[in-house]
C-alpha cells in the first residue's frame, strides 16, 4: 500500500501510462454516448450502459430504487475514507447541428453541455483505479446522477436514496468541460464558484376585450411587460450593485389575436445570485413586486415556484489535492484560478453536505470548432482532453484516500 510522497507518485505514474493505454476506449465509449442522448429522468439507456461499464470493474451497483442513474462501489479491502466521483448522465432538447461521423441520432435530442464526456472520463478513471485496488485504501464510489439539466434535479432524490451514507461518503469530486478554456487548462475556484438558481413562473390574470376598447378589459400582456421591468428594477434598485444578481425571462405566452386583448399571459422566468442571503431573499422580492404590479393594474398574478439549486461552493482543500494532482500527471499542463460564474449545477447539493470541488476541464480548441459556448447546437469537446481529465481525477482520488485527514488518520 502506498504510504508516502514518493509512493503516490509512483502510483501516480501508473496511472499515466495506463491512462494512455485506454484512451481509444474512452473516446469510443464517449461517442457511442453522444450519439444516443437522454433527456432528464428517461436516461434508460444510458444507465444501462453505465451499468455494464462499471460491472465489468467487480463493483458493488446500487441504483437507489430509481428508473434511471446509479451509484457503484470499487471497495479496496483496507480501511480507509469514502471519496465519490459524480457524472451527470443526462442530455438535452436540442437539435445537433455539429456534422460529426457520430452526431446524435436521436432527433431533438443532444449532449450539447458535455455530459457525455463526463460519463466517459468517470468510466475511464474507474478503469485506471479499478486496476490499482490493491495498492489503495478505503472506497471509491461511483456516481451517476441522472436529470442534472431539469430542474429540480437529480441530486436530491440520489441524496434522499442513500448516496452519501452507508458508508457515509467523506468528500467528493466531480469535473465539467469548459471550451472556453483550452485543452490542457484546468481550472478551479476556491469558495462560491457557481450561483444559486431560482426558477418560476407567473401567470398574469386579466380580463380579455376588444382592441378597440383597452377601458373594457385589463391587459395581461402590458402588465407582463410592466412585471418584466419591474423585476429588472428589483436587480438594480432593490440590491446591493456590489452583490451581482440577475433575472431573466425565456419564455413569455399569451393572446390569439391581433384585435383582442390578452386576458392571460404566462411567463417563465430564472433568478441567478452568487450570495446564500440573497438567494433566500429573490423569491420574496419577486413574489412581492410581481403581485404587486398586477394588482396596481387590476390583474391577479400567480408566482410558482419550481426549483432552486444552491450555491455552488468548492472546498480550497479539495482544490489543493486537484492542483497537485494535475501537476504530478501532466507537469507540463496549466491550472487556472477561475472567478465564479452565473450558471448553476446541482452538483451543490452534495456539497451542501460534503467537502468536494468541482474542477473545469478546458475542451476548446478553436481550429476543430470546439468553441461553442454549452448548450450551443454546434456545441463540441476536444478529445484530447479527456484524458487529462479521466487521469487527474483518478490521481486526485488516489491522494485523497491516502491523505484526507479525518477519522481513518
Amino acid at each position: 500500500m502506498f504510504d508516502n510522497g514518493n509512493d503516490l507518485k509512483a502510483i501516480h505514474d501508473l496511472l499515466a501510462k495506463d491512462a494512455i493505454a485506454i484512451k481509444g476506449t474512452v473516446v469510443r465509449l464517449r461517442r457511442r454516448l453522444h450519439q444516443y442522448p437522454e433527456i432528464s429522468n428517461q436516461e434508460f439507456r444510458t444507465t444501462a450502459l453505465l451499468k455494464k461499464e462499471l460491472a465489468k470493474l467487480g463493483m458493488e451497483i446500487h441504483d437507489g430504487h430509481a428508473p434511471t442513474g446509479l451509484w457503484a462501489d470499487l471497495d479496496s479491502g483496507r480501511s480507509g475514507p469514502m471519496v465519490a466521483v459524480r457524472t451527470d448522465i443526462d442530455g438535452l432538447e436540442v437539435t445537433e447541428e455539429t456534422a460529426l461521423p457520430y452526431a446524435s441520432k436521436v432527433a431533438g435530442r443532444m449532449h450539447a453541455c458535455g455530459h457525455d464526456a463526463h460519463m466517459a472520463m468517470l468510466v475511464g478513471a474507474a478503469r485506471l483505479l479499478a486496476k490499482q485496488r490493491k495498492r489503495l485504501r478505503g472506497r471509491v464510489r461511483f456516481i451517476c446522477q441522472p436529470a442534472e439539466e431539469m430542474p429540480p434535479g437529480g441530486a436530491r432524490p440520489l441524496i434522499a436514496a442513500g448516496v452519501l451514507e452507508r458508508p457515509p461518503v467523506d468528500v467528493i469530486l466531480a469535473s465539467h468541460v469548459d471550451p472556453v478554456l483550452p485543452t490542457g487548462v484546468i481550472g478551479l475556484c476556491d469558495g462560491v464558484s457557481m450561483a444559486s438558481v431560482y426558477d418560476f413562473d407567473l401567470r398574469v390574470i386579466g380580463r380579455s376585450g376588444h382592441a378597440a376598447l383597452p377601458h373594457t378589459a385589463v391587459d395581461a400582456i402590458t402588465i407582463a411587460a410592466e412585471i418584466i421591468t419591474g423585476l429588472q428594477q428589483v436587480v438594480s434598485r432593490m440590491i446591493d450593485p456590489m452583490n451581482p444578481a440577475v433575472i431573466s425571462f425565456g419564455s413569455i405566452v399569451g393572446g390569439q389575436v391581433r384585435n383582442a386583448i390578452a386576458g392571460e399571459v404566462r411567463l417563465k422566468g430564472t433568478a441567478r445570485s452568487i450570495d446564500r442571503a440573497l438567494t433566500r431573499r429573490l423569491p420574496r422580492l419577486i413574489q412581492r413586486t410581481a403581485v404587486g404590479i398586477g394588482r396596481a393594474f387590476g390583474a391577479k398574478v400567480e408566482v410558482t415556484s419550481i426549483s432552486g439549486f444552491p450555491v455552488l461552493v468548492n472546498d480550497p482543500r479539495v482544490n489543493k489535492f486537484i492542483a497537485a494532482a494535475f501537476r504530478s500527471v501532466y507537469p507540463k499542463g496549466m491550472l487556472r484560478r477561475l472567478a465564479p460564474i452565473a450558471g448553476a449545477e446541482d452538483f451543490a447539493c452534495y456539497l451542501e453536505r460534503v467537502p468536494g470541488a468541482m474542477l473545469r476541464l478546458g475542451v476548446g480548441n478553436k481550429r476543430i470548432g470546439a468553441d461553442k459556448p454549452w448548450h450551443h447546437e454546434a456545441f463540441m469537446v476536444d478529445e484530447e482532453a479527456l484524458l487529462i481529465g479521466y487521469c487527474t481525477m483518478a490521481a486526485t482520488v488516489v491522494d485523497l484516500l491516502h491523505r484526507w485527514p479525518g477519522r481513518y488518520e
